[in-house]
């Protein structure tokens, strides 16, 4: 896959940084701190000749000098569970809907929710097993930037809906939903409850919350009818990730060629966690 002009003119304005940063804006300079980049590479990037290099040559400064080489991961939008979940998250925050969606891990939920909740009004939960109700609102309060001043978990909780009333079409993210105690499950309603038609809600976890949540309304366990019934009597599921899917996913990170590629989507056992890992090994073996 060729390189557009347009990630070029990126690549160029990466390297002007990394020029002017870490090299004293001297072109002598970084032709030595990098490698195999001469000073005349340099020069015709900078001044815009696209054309004078190859893509090798373009893929080799990006390698050393754009962030995303650095450790920024590109989630890429064009493909099917990120498509899927941004539409459930979009209709979760317009109207004030609750879902439950489910999927393997590695299979781009955390991800793209991670992506979802740089948008205004939106706050991702990464739940934890050891959460208890003011451990949970206290890292809700932290997601909305919002003081808790030492108060009780009723005051805590006043905060936040008051805080989350104020907000245009806010959502609320809660990932690892399978982690939480039955006790923060039961809890979850109240905030559902305080917030309903006011605020969006998206549940997300392993395909054992489905079956959790599932077991405890035909059980008639506590509070599962309710949280079963405010998911709409169903969990959405995500769907293995796709082989064209991963590729793009390596070739948006910086690894085009074939067999390299071919090797990160057989290894990666359809895990996008795993992808990740492999790309960065592989880029950093490249940089050596």
């Amino acid at each position: 896959m060729g390189i557009s002009n347009e990630e070029k003119q990126k690549i160029a304005n990466d390297l002007r940084k990394y020029v002017e940063s870490n090299a004293g804006n001297s072109m002598n300079k970084a032709s030595k701190m990098l490698k195999k980049v001469s000073i005349s590479y340099i020069s015709q990037m900078l001044n815009g000749k696209f054309d004078a290099m190859s893509d090798d040559a373009w893929r080799n400064v990006q390698k050393q000098v754009s962030v995303s080489y650095e450790g920024e991961w590109k989630v890429v939008e064009d493909i099917d569970n990120y498509k899927k979940l941004q539409h459930l998250f979009e209709d979760a925050r317009s109207y004030a809907m609750t879902f439950g969606i489910i999927g393997n891990a590695g299979w781009g939920k955390t991800e793209t929710g991670k992506a979802i909740s740089k948008g205004e009004n939106t706050f991702l939960i990464r739940c934890n097993e050891y959460y208890n109700r003011k451990t949970f609102l206290s890292e809700l309060l932290n997601q909305m930037a919002l003081e808790d001043s030492g108060t009780n978990i009723g005051g805590m909780m006043q905060i936040i809906i008051n805080a989350v009333r104020r907000m245009d079409h806010p959502l609320i993210i809660l990932d690892e939903v399978d982690k939480l105690s039955d006790q923060l499950l039961y809890f979850f309603i109240s905030l559902y409850n305080a917030l309903e038609g006011e605020c969006g809600f998206v549940l997300m976890g392993a395909p054992f919350l489905q079956k959790r949540i599932e077991d405890g309304a035909r059980k008639n366990k506590k509070g599962y009818k309710e949280i079963f019934s405010r998911l709409g009597g169903k969990f959405i599921p995500v769907l293995k990730p796709s082989n064209a899917d991963i590729r793009r996913i390596i070739n948006a990170n910086g690894i085009f060629e074939e067999l390299t590629v071919t090797r990160i989507v057989n290894d990666s056992d359809a895990d996008l966690r795993r992808v990740k890992r492999l790309v960065h090994a592989e880029i950093r073996r490249e940089a050596a």
